[in-house]
């Protein structure tokens, strides 16, 4: 057979696709298991961000993650713990961002009224522009900030303020702004009324 004609190379392409195709289904399946593991540590590890609970190294966090109670309350899914003597409840959220969907975790105190931390999991957002939201400075504005009654706002005009459930939007990135203060409002106001607060 030539190796400049038509039939070498569409038996060659073909015979390199499918040994590509079959290493790379190998690696998958081989390493399945691994990434599902993984994927369940990075959850539990932003889990135990936002609630506040510290950890060392990554195995220590299956045993600390333990110490959380997983409720349902009207179909609702709550994490429990107690941290510092006092209870906080988190919940894992995924909401639209102005790109595709923003997960996070959203931790309160027990009475709904503060809240405790939060943490992205994964989000679209422009980097450099909404991708911002997962930056320290950002999501530790959510440790202790009042918590309103129709939710949280962004200031206009004013300084943010914790005690007014004001939080800083992100310079250039608005509408990630907005749609981070429209997707935890609505946990809260869900939070609030599922829990009974």
């Amino acid at each position: 057979m030539k190796k400049d004609g038509m039939p070498y190379t569409i038996i060659f392409s073909f015979i390199v696709c499918f040994v590509f195709v079959f290493v790379l289904s190998f690696t998958n399946e081989g390493t399945r298991e691994l990434v599902e593991f993984n994927q369940q540590v990075a959850r539990q590890k932003a889990i135990l961000n936002a609630i506040g609970i510290e950890y060392e190294s990554d195995d220590q966090v299956p045993d600390l993650f333990e110490r959380v109670e997983r409720i349902e309350r009207n179909g609702q899914t709550f994490l429990r713990t107690e941290r510092d003597g006092r209870t906080v409840y988190a919940t894992e959220f995924a909401g639209a961002g102005l790109w595709g969907v923003i997960e996070g975790v959203l931790a309160v105190d027990a009475e709904v009224s503060r809240t405790v931390g939060l943490e992205i999991i994964s989000h679209n957002e422009t980097p450099g522009l909404g991708g911002r939201i997962d930056e320290p400075w950002y999501k530790n504005q959510f440790r202790d900030i009042r918590i309103r009654d129709d939710g949280f706002r962004l200031p206009r005009g004013v300084p943010a303020d914790p005690d007014e459930g004001m939080i800083d939007a992100v310079t250039g990135a608005t509408r990630t702004s907005e749609s981070m203060v429209d997707i935890l409002s609505g946990v809260v106001l869900t939070m609030r009324s599922t829990l009974g607060r």
